[in-house]
């Protein structure tokens, strides 16, 4: 029953969601996420430390890049690839493109809207538009606690599972082994808070993206004369004839828009909960700055991962293959030799811890949302996720998969929901945004721009 209805979900009801919302702002906004492509590396420039309010711009990009990249690009993929075809990857840039537009507005707003809390940081998100943008009070409760469920343990479970398995697979370690490591090694980091976390994303984040990225282009490179032959069989997968009759195309578009949206989050409101802490000049600026999030997540290394399946012998169509991270290992280790499935592996764990660390600081947005919660309720939901971590690394593909592609939906449909009523606002202020660049000045945003809105003076004074 669960499957059937995530199914049902996701065929017909956010598949056709996520391509309204993201086809709306990125027509009515005329293509910005291509436009303004150049200018989301200018939105970097604010430098590299956190000023007293919040993180610097950099920073909120690694951090959205830990969570962004993380077991849904080596894992992630190859599940797509293996319940979907190769076709699935096609959808999976579809959904990123589109992505990019929603991505940036979802974090604009965010910006917008978020709130000082008096202390180290802002808080913002889709409950805080939702609450201030457009009014709502039951919508923004359900989404907190959606974001608690998905991103918190559902999320979290997913990585876990990924991390430990490939462990066992490369060095045969058992699962609840490295289970039990990993959870001490999340303790130190939980505890740590949002700038911790930002600390450590800020070393190992470019560390890892760049060194998986080097692997990848090496056997990419190695194999250059196979590679159009590659991407040809993802079209073919994607609009074939053969895949029409036999229904493969809507297995590709489910798995693609599944296996991508875990991956890059774009609509799914996750990100914007680390956009809002970022304390920058102009909304758009951190919007443009996480759009190019999902552009470095999806586009580049999702590609990366599978275009190196596609090239070896361990993924066989029409045949039982591998599952997960484990396909991934094996297809890397016939290229590199076997000490590529352990390198795998030790990429898995920088990605994955630095995903678990972020998906348990959405969770402790969700709680701070509201704001007659008990003192406890934060330590209580980071010990709980401590022992789901243990828990996972036990538990079995189709259990972590369908309990996170449930939630996951509903959570997207209820921030996409909001999106679309917040559309004009976001128009709005790419418009201000734009004006300032014609202007020849760095955009800055002032209240006055939208003095109908409630925006909170300790954040935008």
């Amino acid at each position: 029953m669960l499957a059937t209805v995530t199914d049902w979900l996701w065929s017909y009801v956010l598949i056709v969601a996520l391509l309204a919302v993201g086809i709306r702002l990125t027509v009515t906004a005329r293509f910005v996420q291509i436009r303004l492509f150049k200018e989301m590396f200018r939105g970097l420039a604010s430098g590299f430390s956190a000023t007293d309010k919040g993180l610097s711009s950099f920073q909120s990009l690694v951090v959205s890049v830990a969570g962004r990249v993380g077991g849904g690009n080596i894992a992630g993929v190859a599940v797509a690839i293996t319940l979907g075809g190769p076709g699935a990857l096609f959808w999976m840039w579809l959904i990123a493109l589109i992505g990019m537009a929603t991505s940036l507005f979802e974090c604009a707003l965010a910006q917008l809207y978020k709130q000082s809390d008096g202390s180290e940081t802002y808080r913002g998100g889709p409950a805080y538009f939702m609450h201030f943008g457009l009014g709502w009070r039951v919508m923004p409760v359900i989404y907190s606690g959606l974001l608690l469920i998905t991103v918190g343990f559902g999320f979290n479970a997913v990585q876990t599972y990924s991390v430990t398995n490939s462990i066992e697979s490369a060095f045969a370690i058992p699962t609840w082994q490295s289970g039990i490591v990993l959870t001490a090694a999340m303790a130190i980091i939980l505890f740590g808070g949002i700038r911790r976390l930002a600390a450590v994303s800020q070393v190992i984040v470019p560390v890892m993206v760049t060194g998986y990225f080097a692997l990848a282009m090496g056997i990419l490179i190695a194999n250059i004369s196979e590679v159009p032959a590659a991407l040809a069989l993802i079209f073919k997968s994607a609009f074939g004839l053969e895949q029409m009759v036999g229904g493969g195309v809507a297995a590709a578009i489910m798995q693609g828009a599944r296996r991508g949206l875990f991956s890059n989050e774009a609509g799914l409101g996750t990100i914007p909960n680390v956009a809002a802490t970022a304390d920058v000049e102009h909304p758009i600026s951190q919007g443009l700055v996480q759009s190019l999030s999902v552009f470095i997540d999806t586009i580049v290394l999702c590609t990366c991962t599978a275009l190196i399946i596609l090239l070896s012998s361990a993924y066989q169509p029409d045949a039982i293959n591998p599952q997960g991270v484990v396909l991934t290992q094996l297809a890397v280790a016939e290229q590199i030799g076997g000490w590529g499935e352990s390198l795998v592996s030790v990429f898995l764990v920088l990605f994955a811890t630095t995903t678990i660390a972020y998906n348990c600081y959405l969770g402790e947005n969700s709680i701070a949302y509201f704001a007659n919660r008990p003192a406890w309720a934060i330590p209580a939901f980071r010990i709980a996720v401590l022992v789901m971590i243990a828990w996972a690394s036990v538990q079995d593909l189709g259990t972590v998969f369908s309990s996170s592609d449930l939630t996951m939906a509903l959570l997207a449909i209820t921030n996409l929901l909001a999106l679309w009523y917040l559309a004009p606002v976001g128009m709005k202020l790419l418009r201000d945004y734009e004006a300032q660049l014609r202007g020849g000045v760095a955009p800055v945003f002032k209240r006055e721009t939208l003095p109908d809105e409630k925006i909170d003076e300790g954040s935008w004074s």
